[in-house]
Formats: structure tokens, sequence, C-alpha cells
């Protein structure tokens, strides 16, 4: 077994947000997110079906929910959105990479 590092083979140029599977089962899965400067689509909101738990290991976001509140991430902030909890990204930080560790867990055996 090798050891990796979350921080390495991050892209130079990222045009688009890099979403990378580290590890997955039936009830979770747990994925490196890499942003600069991205945003979700005005028209797009997540609506997850699992409850993710993310972490901002570097850089910094904010997260907004339907609601209009909005959360401001930076290194080390943590949040868990519940299952179906629209949301989106409305903003990265633009002149360094933010990277994010996703956790997608279900509440029930099954789901």
């Amino acid at each position: 077994m090798n050891s990796e590092n979350i921080f390495q083979s991050i892209p130079d140029n990222i045009d688009e947000e890099i979403f990378e599977t580290l590890a997955q089962s039936n009830n979770v899965k747990i994925e490196r997110i890499i942003s600069k400067g991205h945003q979700s689509p005005e028209s797009g909101w997540y609506d997850e079906t699992r409850n993710e738990w993310v972490i901002v290991l570097k850089g910094e976001a904010i997260i907004e929910y339907e609601s209009g509140e909005q959360v401001k991430l930076v290194e080390g902030s943590f949040i868990n959105i519940p299952a179906h909890t629209k949301h989106r990204v409305s903003w990265t930080k633009p002149d360094t990479e933010t990277v994010w560790l996703a956790v997608h867990y279900s509440s029930a055996p099954g789901q």
C-alpha cells in the first residue's frame, strides 16, 4: 500500500472544477474537489441524495443555500449539509486553488 498526498497532482491550469473519487463503498463516497475561481452555475443547485460533509483544506469558498443563507469557508472550516438541502458554490478564491474534501454518506443502510 502506498500513501498519497491530497495536495499532489494538482494541475497548473484548472479550466474546470476537478472532482476525484478517493474512496467509495455502498454507503460512503470520499472525494477531492479542486476549484480556482469556480462557482456553480446560477441555475444549478446541488440536491444530493446523501448527506455531505465538506472541509476546505486550502483556499476559501462560499456556500449558498436556496434560502439565501451564505456560509464562508476558510482553511479548516467544515460543514455538514443534510441530504436534499439545495446548495451551490457561489465563490471560490480566484488566485489560488481551493482544495476540498467531501464525504457523501447515507444515514440509513442501503441508501
